[in-house]
């Protein structure tokens, strides 16, 4: 590894609105408001962690002092203010870390400096990341020349918590909500990111990355540069979920033939493969909660969106849903929302996860013999099982 590695999270940060990922709602209106001359003096920009919220607010710095930018209100570049924004040297974006600098006298010194106008460029730009950590003393601190700055000074604050932020400084801000990226805009995103970094990388392997990220793009990229590095740079479905410590497909599918098949025996076998590997009992139990949910989504056509698998993996899924009767897997997953729930309190836990297996393998002949609508199978032939164990 060269002295000069830099992770992906860092590498490929966009430069420009165009180059956000999934945040079109925010980029698309922060360029009407510098193509029209309408920036507010505070913005505020809440959301979930490594969703672009410091990204887009050095991207908004970076533009308004743009000496030359082009027709769709990006950066150039290449001017002396791009250059110096680029170098990290640039006298007119200040940024203050709000979690480690929080007094009074941290906002004191920044509302200070603001008194002086920008030596170059039209704007002087302060970034405030983690807001919501300033202290109330603080807060208050800030509220007059939040009120009123300036004109060449613009605020931008960042938050993850925007229900900590006072009320007042909230009316002084125009709100921008940053939405989690969607697995499909990761997905994508991530393996241009692959190509250019010479990686061969399965989509299924990177559709699970993207579904453990949970929206946020850095957990995504610092995710992609660990599997990376752990597989030099072959990124296949297998060896993503081995690192990421998940139980694939495949045992799911296992699992629920055995239970179809009435194989109490195989599905406690596969359980304990399972165990010998190191899974906790309440993560097989949600896992297969969501692998029965999937199921139940492939039953209606019109549910196929709400199915979030790679693509490689949807054929297998409609099989399998069509194997299996739907009262059954409505009952199973009333059987496993149950367990779930219980987990906590259960003294022999894998005890515990054997039951809920057991209760499992029985209910296609419980529920087959049970007859009525839909919805009284799902209670009535869960609790039947129950009372036979």
């Amino acid at each position: 590894m060269s002295d000069n590695y830099i992770v992906s999270a860092r590498k490929y940060r966009p430069q420009t609105f165009d180059t956000v990922v999934g945040q079109e709602h925010i980029t698309t209106t922060l360029k009407n408001a510098i193509k029209n001359q309408h920036l507010a003096h505070a913005y505020l920009f809440c959301g979930p962690r490594g969703v672009g919220k410091t990204t887009c607010a050095r991207i908004l710095a970076k533009t308004i002092n743009c000496e030359h930018p082009t027709a769709d209100m990006e950066a150039c570049g290449v001017c002396n203010t791009c250059v110096s924004f680029k170098n990290n040297t640039s006298f007119n974006v200040f940024e203050l870390d709000a979690a480690s600098n929080n007094s009074v006298d941290d906002i004191r010194e920044l509302t200070n400096q603001v008194r002086f106008a920008p030596q170059q460029g039209k704007y002087k730009v302060y970034i405030i990341d983690e807001v919501h950590m300033l202290s109330a003393a603080a807060f208050n601190a800030f509220l007059k020349t939040l009120e009123e700055p300036p004109p060449y000074a613009i605020f931008i604050l960042a938050t993850t918590e925007k229900h900590k932020i006072l009320p007042t400084i909230l009316s002084r801000c125009q709100i921008f909500d940053f939405k989690r990226i969607t697995t499909h805009d990761i997905v994508s995103h991530l393996h241009s990111i692959a190509t250019k970094e010479g990686m061969v990388a399965q989509e299924a392997a990177l559709h699970v990355i993207a579904q453990k990220s949970e929206g946020a793009m850095r957990d995504a990229l610092s995710m992609l540069d660990r599997i990376a590095s752990f597989t030099n740079g072959m990124l296949t479905y297998s060896n993503t979920m081995e690192h990421l410590n998940l139980l694939d497909a495949d045992f799911y599918f296992r699992i629920t033939d055995s239970m179809l098949s009435q194989d109490v025996a195989g599905t406690l076998l596969l359980l304990d493969s399972a165990l010998e590997k190191g899974f906790e009992g309440d993560v097989i139990i949600n896992g297969l909660a969501e692998h029965f949910r999937n199921l139940l989504l492939c039953k209606d056509a019109r549910m196929a969106k709400l199915l979030d698998v790679p693509n490689d993996h949807r054929p297998m899924y409609h099989e399998k849903a069509n194997q299996a009767p739907p009262s059954f897997v409505l009952s199973a997953l009333n059987v496993i929302n149950d367990s779930e729930l219980q987990y906590k309190t259960a003294t022999n836990k894998r005890l515990h996860v054997e039951m809920c297996l057991i209760r499992l393998c029985f209910l296609l002949q419980s529920v087959s013999s049970s007859h009525g609508s839909a919805g009284l199978t799902m209670t009535s032939g869960a609790d039947d099982v129950k009372k036979k164990l």
